[in-house]
């Protein structure tokens, strides 16, 4: 239930399109233009709940073409000690769920018009109910979902509210994952499909794999999805290195190292990355 100063996730406005559309146009606008889609990943409520949307704020103003918004969980388990760190940070600091929800609504309302895709755990989205979560994720002005620990094996529930709202449902690939998989993924993600550079967690990499090429050339031989890769991107030649090879690229670690120095390092940082293509 919301605080009398707290307006419902139902009462945000929402971007002139929204969702799949949404998310389909940012692709094309980048692709028009000659480059790779950046869409930074950012945790809700670190280093806390105000500065997180400056933080925001700023990557949307520094050319981010859409956004990755992390749900804080308590086992991150595909997540390097920055983001585990940070989102720790968050959850002491009481960020839910529901703030969340409120947080792209408040973020709508400040003029973000970018695509943003709600990162969470699958723990959390049960908690508070997979159909009401999309529903209400959709209400508050959100385009899609990103679960990393959600299979499409086991996403009936969640893909067929994600169709009904029309937002985005994505799923993973990791370098290990087999011809079938890759079918079975590229079958059923909407939206694109997040392909993780190395199999491990999240965090910032001083090189991107050797065989990054080859996975990328076994997945585009399967789907026709657009593609998206994270996991270690963190400098410029990170971004030049695959911005002809994918559809987008995303950057958390990095980013969220940059908000200790606060929402303009945030920025500046986001401005160099996004200059790389």
């Amino acid at each position: 239930m919301t605080s009398p100063n707290e307006t419902s996730p139902s009462e945000s406005p929402s971007p002139a399109a929204q969702g799949l559309p949404a998310i389909a146009a940012m692709f094309a606008a980048a692709k028009a233009a000659g480059r790779a889609a950046f869409l930074p990943y950012f945790p809700i409520g670190y280093p806390d709940y105000e500065s997180s949307l400056a933080a925001i704020l700023a990557l949307a103003d520094a050319g981010a073409d859409g956004f990755e918004i992390g749900v804080p969980f308590s086992d991150p388990l595909a997540d390097g000690p920055t983001i585990q760190a940070a989102t720790q940070v968050a959850l002491e600091q009481g960020t839910t769920v529901r703030r969340c929800l409120e947080a792209v609504r408040s973020l709508r309302a400040r003029g973000v018009t970018q695509p943003m895709l709600l990162m969470s755990y699958l723990n959390p989205l049960l908690a508070y109910g997979p159909e009401r979560f999309v529903s209400d994720a959709q209400a508050a002005g959100a385009d899609g979902l990103i679960v990393p620990d959600l299979p499409p094996e086991e996403a009936g529930l969640f893909a067929a509210a994600c169709a009904a709202a029309g937002l985005a449902l994505v799923f993973f690939l990791a370098p290990t994952s087999s011809p079938e998989r890759i079918r079975i993924v590229g079958r059923q993600a909407t939206g694109f499909i997040y392909m993780v550079s190395v199999t491990g967690v999240t965090g910032a990499r001083s090189e991107l794999p050797p065989d990054l090429v080859e996975f990328i050339g076994r997945v585009r031989a399967e789907t026709d999805r657009p593609l998206v890769l994270g996991f270690g991107i963190s400098r410029p030649e990170h971004v030049r290195q695959v911005s002809g090879l994918l559809d987008g690229f995303i950057v958390g670690s990095a980013l969220v190292k940059a908000a200790q120095a606060g929402p303009q390092a945030v920025g500046a940082l986001a401005a160099e990355l996004r200059g790389a293509v």
